[in-house]
């Protein structure tokens, strides 16, 4: 059971915090994401410390306002460097990236030691922040009417902040969506994919600095790529990607600060930083989608791709059977049999080796089908009563496995056929080309192919093309 007691006034304060810059940032950072430039939100966040030490230089003053317009003009600064530099330069986006905010982020740590004498520039605080603060630096609000409440100061920024970035990209989706995807069909219909690039890193400089001082800088470059990209697990449309990553954002910054507090104490701690909290509670919201995902989930996908194998192992089974019964026909015998080379090889060994899959993987195939009602047992054929693993003889298909099996089977001639006539494949790559598509050739795409290819009767090969009627039992 949780120790932890919620105090509005402390922890809804902190966790307002949190969400609105996770919001914030999330927002913008699905553009980011999709464009894949996701580590300018972070090159951003660390080059604008020499902004903050600039504008104290220059003013003399730590009054936030000269802090916020230096360290914005400086994020923007970034910005139009590393687009620079990968064009005119010729140079790879992540390589300008990494030179212009080493660069930067570098000069500003010497900026803060010249300036560390004069004044209290922590550039800890700058990394890392001090959200647990938030409640004790408080505006008074005064509304019409002589009403007037507290709110923190950084709970005010961050709300406008957020109510601009939800403005612009509500107001601008369309551009955005168009200036992210194709953004040369974006200046085609009017209106400049360049500025609107540059729009979006303004945004994000002014986010960055505006969570700064709260938050840090490690709140920010988490909320900026991780929710986006976890939101990018679980959806394939940007409207729902956009709503899910807030979601996802802002349940990460409450979990996360009830998870700083109650956790440690677990191990006998007292507690730990929220900011880091809220980043570890994102990435294990990442971790999540990236295994539990129902498109792009790891697990699912195995299992799928284990699922698609089987299938085609009992395709494959199937069609196996009924080439033999072919055979048989051909030959005019009576028994179906595997032509095994060693008396010590069973059948099953064989359709293995023929499939190129494992003798337990084979055997369950024709368990399956037998349970299906697509393969007679053995007991039931004459003159076979033995154990199937020990007989040199395979089961015999039953009328509905049959049809199942011709079904298949005409999918492959067909495809062997219309590869011949309209790609002129070689022979080498015909039968196994065909192998892969009749797996996954429906009904609809089989009338298609017939009627492309004259409804043929034979195939390449001179093989009898099955016309959905089954052949004589044997």
């Amino acid at each position: 059971m949780l120790a932890f007691t919620w105090n509005w006034q402390l922890d809804g304060w902190i966790v307002l915090a949190g969400v609105l810059c996770a919001v914030a940032s999330s927002l913008l950072g699905c553009f980011l994401l999709l464009r894949k430039i996701s580590l300018l939100g972070d090159a951003i966040s660390h080059a604008v410390l020499p902004g903050l030490a600039g504008a104290f230089l220059i003013s003399g003053s730590r009054s936030s306002i000269w802090m916020f317009v230096g360290a914005v003009l400086v994020g923007i600064l970034t910005a139009v460097l590393t687009d620079w530099i990968h064009r005119k330069g010729q140079v790879d986006e992540g390589a300008s990236m990494g030179v212009v905010f080493t660069t930067l982020f570098a000069g500003g740590l010497l900026m803060i030691v010249i300036a560390a004498d004069r004044v209290d520039l922590d550039p800890g605080c700058v990394l890392y922040g001090a959200i647990e603060q938030t409640p004790w630096d408080q505006w008074t609000i005064s509304m019409p009417g002589g009403w007037s409440f507290d709110v923190p100061r950084v709970v005010f920024v961050l709300s406008i902040v957020t109510f601009i970035n939800a403005a612009c990209v509500i107001l601008f989706f369309k551009e955005l969506k168009l200036a992210t995807f194709d953004p040369a069909l974006a200046t085609a219909s009017g209106f400049s994919a360049t500025a609107i690039h540059y729009v979006l890193m303004t945004l994000v400089a002014v986010t960055a600095v505006a969570c700064f001082e709260s938050v840090g800088n490690i709140l920010v470059v988490a909320m900026l790529i991780v929710p986006p990209a976890t939101a990018y697990l679980l959806t394939n449309r940007l409207g729902w990607m956009l709503c899910l990553a807030c979601l996802i954002a802002a349940g990460s910054a409450v979990v996360g600060h009830i998870a700083a507090v109650e956790v440690p104490t677990w191990f006998g701690f007292r507690s730990t930083t929220t900011a880091g909290m809220m980043s570890v509670t994102a990435g294990g919201a990442f971790v999540l989608a990236f295994l539990f995902a129902p498109q792009q989930g790891m697990l699912p996908r195995w299992v799928r791709q284990q699922g698609l194998r089987w299938s085609i192992l009992s395709d494959d089974v199937l069609t196996l059977l009924y080439r033999l019964e072919e055979k048989a026909i051909e030959e005019h015998v009576s028994a179906v049999a595997a032509p095994v080379d060693s008396a010590n090889k069973s059948a099953i060994d064989w359709v293995a080796e023929t499939l190129l899959t494992r003798p337990s993987a084979a055997r369950w195939a024709i368990r399956f089908h037998q349970w299906r009602g697509r393969v007679e047992p053995l007991s039931s054929q004459a003159g076979h009563a033995s154990s199937l693993f020990n007989d040199e003889f395979l089961p015999r298909l039953t009328h509905t496995g049959r049809e199942e099996a011709e079904t298949i089977v005409r999918s492959h001639r067909l495809w062997e056929q219309y590869l011949v006539t309209k790609v002129d494949l070689g022979n080498e790559r015909l039968h196994q080309t065909a192998d892969e598509f009749e797996h996954f050739t429906d009904h609809d795409l089989q009338a298609r192919l017939d009627v492309q290819t004259d409804s043929p009767s034979t195939d390449p090969h001179g093989k009898p093309i099955p016309t959905g009627n089954p052949p004589t039992d044997l």
